[in-house]
Parts: C-alpha cells; structure tokens; sequence
C-alpha cells in the first residue's frame, strides 16, 4: 500500500504537471471507488480548474477552483498513470480525468477511492487522523507521549492512522530498524532515549525515501524516473530469510494483528 513517501512522490509530481490546467473530462467504470453517483461528479467535477495539489496521511487531494476537493487513496492495489491514451498501461481504470489530449488514470482502486468533498466535509474527513511525521509541534516530548499515551505493542500503534498520519507497514520497519528498536517492543517500556532517536529515525528514513522518489514500481509517467527509487534501499521490508546488511543474521518475517512483520533480532533488541 503506497505510503507517505509515495504519496509525495505523486503530489510533487502531479502539482508540476496539473496546476492551473483544467479538467475537460470526466469517465467513471466503476461507481462504487466514489462516495457520490458517477453522474453528480461528473457534472461537478467536469470543467473545473485544479487550483493545486497537497497531501495528507495516506491522500492526496486534488483542490478545485470551487473550493471543492478531489481526494484518492489508493490502498492496496491502486496506482495512478498520467499520459495519453496511447501510453496508457494495458490496465483498466476506475476513474480518468482528462485534461486534453492526457488523462490521470487511476488504476486498481477495488479497494481504494476517488471521494468528492466539500470544505465542511474535508476538514472532518482529515481531522480524524493524527499528525504527521513532520509536524513542528511533534517534537520529542510531544512523540514520546503519544508513544506513552496507549500501552501497545510498537509497530501497530506507529501505522494506525489515527495516532500518526501516513506511516505503513514498509516504513514503520524501517525506520524501527535504523533506530535500533524491536517493533514488538510495548511502548511503556521504551525510554525518553528511544523515543527519541525513534523520531529522528522516522524523519531520516521518510526523507530518504521522498528524495528516492518511494518504493512504487510503476512509473508515474512516461520517462518518469523518480518513482520507485527506493525500491533497492529497504533495510529489512520485504526481505525475510535475508541476510542482514548490518550484522549478516537472517531477517525474522513473522505476523503481527495480520501484518507482515520484519525485523533483525540481532540489531533491534
């Protein structure tokens, strides 16, 4: 599932390219990825102007010049493709804007969504997720009490949405890895020391994968080569039975509330 990095990756992306352009064209194969009927987003939707891009948590959101917002999250699955219909991957689209002869096509969205919201609608959407990685007001102490606040176990209480925004499976290991720190470790017993440098792993491994473009392996557009440059820098994710890059001993995959799970049991005590 495309995570934080990811999703800045299409932000930054997108903004360069749909800023100010406008929205000629609206098609819709599959109504149940939107929250309104195919025929009233189309109506509203066609012939609006993106004004600019932003992320938040797991979403990127698409601002209208009506104050309204487009916003998709891809889940597991999704993906989307900006181009012409000739370039197009050999893939069906849920949903494609058109802005002229190219078009956003956004793939895979079985699981994911297209939404249309109004400002009201917006602001309570976003408000039900926890800051991000970055905020300014996350800073030690403030990451340390959110850490403290539930007694949990580690890696499921630093990817629920709700208590910090954008973090997935493949990114929670990472940076639990580089900060030296079991991920089946319960928050209570974590010291001020590794809150800490938990959060100065977080923001370093996050920044990473932003400047490497995320771990998506299908190209944005054509020529695109920025997304998926992280693919090849993934410590541990994705890579049980390896051999840790650190220490040489096999990377532990196990399960944890039905999530993959990696870790090396050597360098993260």
């Amino acid at each position: 599932m495309p995570e934080l990095p990811e999703m800045e990756t299409y932000k930054k992306l997108l903004q360069e390219r749909l800023t100010g352009k406008r929205i000629t064209k609206v098609e819709v194969e599959r109504e149940k990825s939107l929250n309104v009927p195919a025929d009233e987003l189309i109506l509203n939707v066609q012939n609006r102007i993106v004004t600019g891009l932003s992320r938040r948590a797991k979403h990127v959101l698409f601002h209208l010049d009506d104050g309204h917002t487009l916003i998709v999250h891809l889940m597991l699955g999704g993906w989307m493709f900006y181009g012409t219909e000739e370039e197009k991957p050999d893939r069906t689209s849920q949903v494609t804007l058109s802005f002229g002869d190219r078009h956003l096509y956004f793939i895979g969205l079985r699981l994911g969504y297209l939404h249309w919201l109004g400002p009201d609608e917006l602001r309570e959407r976003m408000a039900a997720y926890g800051p991000e990685p970055f905020d300014p007001a996350l800073d030690e102490a403030a990451f340390d009490r959110l850490l403290r606040r539930k007694r949990s176990v580690l890696k499921p209480l630093l990817v629920d949405q709700k208590e910090l925004a954008g973090i997935g499976n493949c990114y929670a290991d990472e940076f639990c890895f580089h900060a030296g720190i079991n991920p089946k470790r319960r928050t209570g017993d974590l010291s001020t020391e590794d809150t800490a440098r938990l959060l100065h792993s977080m923001r370093y491994v996050l920044t990473d994968a932003m400047r490497l473009g995320g771990y998506m392996e299908s190209p944005l557009y054509p020529g695109d080569t920025l997304t998926g440059g992280y693919n090849d820098s993934c410590r541990v994710y994705d890579r049980g039975g390896e051999p840790c890059l650190q220490c040489g001993q096999p990377i532990v995959q196990e399960e944890l509330n039905s999530r993959k799970l990696f870790y090396c049991s050597n360098c993260q005590r």
